[in-house]
C-alpha cells in the first residue's frame, strides 16, 4: 500500500516574547544603561536616529543572513554582493544613462541571481555553504573591481540618493533607509511566523531529511532562500548608495562578519532551525549601540571589536550549552 504523505515536521518557532528575544533585549538594555552613565548625550532621540542610520544596510543584509542560517547554512559573500549591486545601479544610471528605477531593478536582479546561484551550488553540487559562498566572495569581489576599474561612481541622480534623505519626527531627522529597514524586518517576521513557507525554513534547519520525506521540495526551498537573501543584499546596496552618495566597489568586505554577528547576538542558532528575525534586529542594535556609545565615550573603536568578539563567543557557547542540555 502507498504510504500517505506525512505532515511537515513541526518547526521550533519561538513564541513572542521568547528566550531568544529576551536575552538580546536584556543585553541591549544593559548596554544602553552603561553608555548612558558614560555620556549624557547617549539617551537622546538624535543618538537613536544615528544608530538606526548606521545599522540600516547591515541590518537588511542580516535579514537575509538569518533566513540562510535558519536552514543551517551561512553566506560569506553577502557584503561583496551588496557592493556589486551598488556599482551596477550607479554605473547603469550614470554611465549608461538608464532611468534610475531601471538601473535599480537591474542591480536587484543581479544580486538576486547571484544569491540563487549560491543556492544552486549548495543544493545541486552539494558544496558546503561555507565553501560555496567563500568562493563566491572571491569571484564577486574580483568582478566588482574589474567592472568598476576600482573607481567609485559619483554624480548620482537624486532618485538613487532617496533612501539617504531625511524627514523629521519631533525635530529629530530619520532617514528613509531606516524606515525601509524596519518595514523589511516586519515583513520577514510575518513570513517566518505566519506562513507555511516560513515554517518550512525552520523545519529544513531542524531536519532536512524529514522535510524531504514529507514531500516538501527542499532543493527549491533552499534556492529560494538564497535568492531572497540576494534580493535583500540588493536592497541593502540601495540603502548604502543613499547613505554615502556613491557606488563604492570597495564596500562590503566586512559586512559578512557584521551580519553574522547581528544574527548570532540576536539568538539565532548557527546550527539552524532556531531563532527569529526580531532577535536579529536586536543584535544589530547591540552592535550599533556599542559603536555609537564607545564613540561618544571617547573610547578607542578597537574595543568595539574586542567586546563584540566576546559577545559572539558567549552567544554561541550559550547556544551550544542549551542544545546539549535539550
Amino acid at each position: 500500500m502507498t504510504q500517505p504523505a506525512t505532515a511537515p515536521p513541526t518547526a521550533k518557532r519561538p513564541a513572542l516574547p521568547s528566550l531568544t528575544t529576551l536575552g538580546p533585549l536584556l543585553a541591549l538594555l544593559l548596554a544602553c544603561i552603561f553608555f548612558a552613565t558614560q555620556s549624557d548625550r547617549f539617551l537622546t532621540a538624535t543618538t537613536l536616529s544615528l544608530v538606526l542610520k548606521q545599522i540600516s544596510f547591515v541590518a537588511v543584509i542580516a535579514i537575509g543572513q538569518t533566513l540562510i542560517i535558519l536552514t543551517s547554512g551561512i553566506d560569506l559573500s553577502c557584503g561583496v554582493i551588496m557592493a556589486l549591486g551598488s556599482v551596477v545601479m550607479t554605473k547603469f544610471a550614470v554611465e549608461l544613462g538608464m532611468p534610475p528605477i531601471v538601473a535599480i531593478l537591474c542591480g536587484l536582479a543581479i544580486t538576486t541571481a547571484i544569491g540563487a546561484l549560491n543556492g544552486v551550488l549548495i543544493t545541486r553540487l552539494r558544496l558546503p555553504p561555507f565553501i560555496a559562498t567563500l568562493g563566491m566572495y572571491g569571484i564577486v569581489f574580483a568582478v566588482t573591481q574589474i567592472y568598476s576599474n576600482a573607481q567609485t561612481v559619483t554624480d548620482l541622480p537624486p532618485a538613487l540618493n532617496f533612501l539617504g534623505q531625511t524627514f523629521n519626527i519631533l525635530g529629530t531627522p530619520f532617514t528613509y533607509g531606516a524606515v525601509l529597514m524596519l518595514i523589511l524586518f516586519g515583513v520577514a517576521w510575518f513570513f517566518l511566523t505566519q506562513t507555511a513557507p516560513g515554517r518550512h525554513v525552520y523545519a529544513v534547519g531542524n531536519n532536512p531529511e524529514a522535510v524531504r520525506l514529507s514531500g516538501i521540495p527542499t532543493t527549491r526551498l533552499l534556492i529560494s532562500v538564497y535568492a531572497v537573501a540576494g534580493l535583500l543584499y540588493g536592497v541593502a546596496a540601495l540603502i548604502l548608495v543613499g547613505r554615502v552618495g556613491a557606488g563604492d566597489p570597495n564596500a562590503g568586505q566586512t559586512e559578512n562578519l557584521e551580519s553574522i554577528t547581528a544574527v548570532v547576538l540576536g539568538g539565532t542558532s548557527l546550527f539552524g532551525g532556531r531563532g527569529n528575525v526580531l532577535g536579529t534586529f536586536l543584535g544589530a542594535l547591540i552592535v550599533g549601540v556599542f559603536r555609537v556609545g564607545l564613540t561618544l565615550s571617547g573610547v578607542n573603536s578597537v574595543y568595539q571589536i574586542l567586546i563584540t568578539g566576546v559577545l559572539i563567543i558567549l552567544a554561541v557557547a550559550t547556544d551550544q550549552f542549551s542544545r546539549r542540555k535539550a
